[in-house]
């Protein structure tokens, strides 16, 4: 039976600036069923569902569902739920974490200041800490939202629990069915797509180093699409792989074509020219959808600009 996923694998589409845009992940245990739109359809009370998606948008927060690998059956759950509050943004990234037994509390966040890296509600309401273990790997597993997502998420979610790795959960949504198995690994906020266990762990070790992998890497959730492409493609040219060494410090122009400026910490700077293209022949986004030309960001070009801490006038 034909997928999503094999036809955008079988079509090699790139997977290079596909990630969710988020400056700051919150993430809600909620085990048993998730419906399509989980935070709205799954055990979590709807109303708040709705109350949480409504005080987050626009802040820069996106909301996610979470639960252990395992078996979720129709059944009721511990009354004290993990909640986690991660912020990816280079030079303040951090990852918090509280349990909580009223997840209706979650509503007293500033969301706004959340969005901006600002932590100190998420501490004072939820009495959060930082997280002190081991990177998390967060596997979408919404099968509900996609086949897909369930069929190749959860046994990668399986294997990775199997195999040792305790820092895994199952998550709602991080689109992108077509790239199923898709992964987010924070504190810093890369997604990865078409995943394998043992690709999963060289990406948790790189974390733990302060790096980033670049195979079968999404973008960063920080930036939007055309960022994410710019960020990665200068990555791949200077071949900087320190996870907080780059920033995007702007990006003008507007749809089909941005200029985007990435700078590092040492002060060299990169012009990359984005183009926002068409993927064909046309395939489907995602199971059971019409066939469709997903957008794609290309990177046309990469020019690093003339700076006081570099005599090489320019590079492509």
């Amino acid at each position: 039976m034909s997928t999503c996923t094999t036809a955008s694998q079988d079509l090699d589409e790139p997977l290079a600036a596909t990630a969710a845009s988020a400056r700051t992940w919150l993430l809600l245990e909620q085990p048993g069923p998730w419906g399509a739109k989980a935070l709205t359809s799954s055990h979590l009370d709807p109303a708040l569902g709705h109350a949480l998606e409504a005080a987050a948008e626009g802040t820069g927060v996106r909301i996610a569902l979470i639960r252990r690998p395992g078996r979720h059956a129709d059944c009721g759950m511990s009354a004290v739920r993990q909640v986690y509050a991660a912020h990816t943004t280079p030079g303040n990234v951090w990852l918090q974490a509280a349990t909580t037994s009223a997840p209706e509390r979650l509503l007293d966040l500033d969301f706004a200041a959340l969005g901006m890296g600002d932590s100190h509600t998420f501490d004072s309401v939820l009495q959060g800490r930082p997280h002190t273990g081991d990177p998390f790997a967060f596997v979408c597993t919404n099968g509900k939202r996609d086949r897909c997502c369930a069929l190749l998420g959860r046994p990668l979610a399986a294997e990775l629990t199997a195999s040792g790795v305790d820092a895994v959960w199952e998550v709602t949504h991080l689109g992108g069915h077509r790239f199923s198995p898709t992964v987010l690994v924070l504190p810093f906020g890369y997604a990865y797509g078409r995943a394998q266990a043992h690709h999963v762990k060289e990406v948790l070790q790189g974390v733990r180093e302060g790096r980033v992998v670049v195979e079968g890497c999404r973008g960063r959730s920080t930036w939007e699409r055309p960022a994410q492409a710019a960020e990665l493609a200068v990555r791949t040219v200077a071949h900087e792989y320190a996870a907080d060494a780059l920033t995007v410090v702007r990006t003008d122009g507007a749809a089909p074509r941005w200029e985007v400026t990435v700078a590092h910490t040492d002060g060299r700077l990169w012009r990359v020219i984005v183009a926002r293209g068409a993927s064909l022949p046309p395939r489907p986004e995602s199971c059971g959808s019409v066939l469709g030309s997903p957008a794609r960001m290309d990177v046309v070009s990469v020019r690093e600009l003339l700076t006081a801490a570099t005599a090489d006038p320019v590079r492509r």
